[in-house]
């Protein structure tokens, strides 16, 4: 009797243990000192810039409106090109790709003050999106109104990690300049805040892997199913043989 004691709790004490050491990779920002109020410089943040194939949403106001008409491009936006170049009425072409949305405005008002008294440019980017898929509640693309986003906005839009997601090694995969990069990140660890990642993309895409446990929890619900769809087959073969 006393042995069955000592195995019992021989094996209470495995599960507790296993389960406090599976618990410390589930919190975020784990040497983060959370005791106490800190401040940090933001220093790894960089505006977006336009790139080929990026549609533009411009908007132009003056004193003489009427001297400036584009309705089909206020809805549908303007395609940056292959030679990162977008077309607008008086002033023709101009570069785009490569600048921020601010630049390239100032730059479209200057020219346009050649036409327009006072104008005033306000440019967007309409496509910009993110992708989050995998081990999360809500996977999808989503759409981004602003353009600043960041891993961890977009994590909390697709409802945040499922208890069986891994936290250590996220995928970032993000396209630059014709080359597809693979760039793994930690959440687990605050050193996320400061990294160049933190602040995502157009068409960067997250994915979060989930744990053995996920896959073990699916296989063995369908063991299961397996198993009494079996059990039951083997039953009625036994019961139609009986009523013979």
């Amino acid at each position: 009797m006393k042995n069955k004691f000592l195995l019992l709790y021989a094996i209470t004490g495995m599960l507790l243990l296993s389960a406090c050491n599976a618990y410390k990779n589930v919190p975020y920002f784990q040497d983060l000192d959370k005791s106490k109020q800190t401040t940090e410089n933001i220093e790894n943040f960089s505006a977006l810039t336009i790139q080929n194939s990026d549609i533009l949403g411009i908007t132009v106001s003056s004193l003489n409106p009427k001297a400036y008409s584009d309705s089909s491009a206020r809805v549908s936006g303007y395609l940056v090109d292959q030679k990162g170049e977008i077309r607008l009425p008086l002033i023709g072409k101009i570069p785009a790709a490569g600048l921020t949305t601010g630049v390239l405005a100032d730059q479209i008002q200057s020219q346009l003050k050649t036409y327009l008294r006072e104008p005033a440019v306000t440019v967007r980017m309409l496509n910009f999106k993110v992708s989050v898929m995998g081990d999360v509640l809500k996977p999808d693309v989503y759409k981004i109104q602003s353009e600043r986003v960041t891993v961890t906005e977009a994590l909390t839009m697709a409802g945040d990690l499922n208890i069986t997601a891994k936290r250590k090694n996220i995928l970032l995969i993000r396209e630059v300049d014709g080359k597809r990069e693979f760039i793994p990140i930690d959440i687990t660890s605050a050193k996320l805040f400061t990294s160049p990642y933190y602040y995502l993309k157009n068409n960067d895409v997250l994915y979060v892997q989930p744990d053995k446990t996920k896959y073990a929890s699916v296989d063995g619900g369908y063991r299961t199913v397996s198993l009494v769809l079996s059990a039951l087959s083997i039953v009625a073969i036994v019961l139609s043989n009986s009523l013979r």
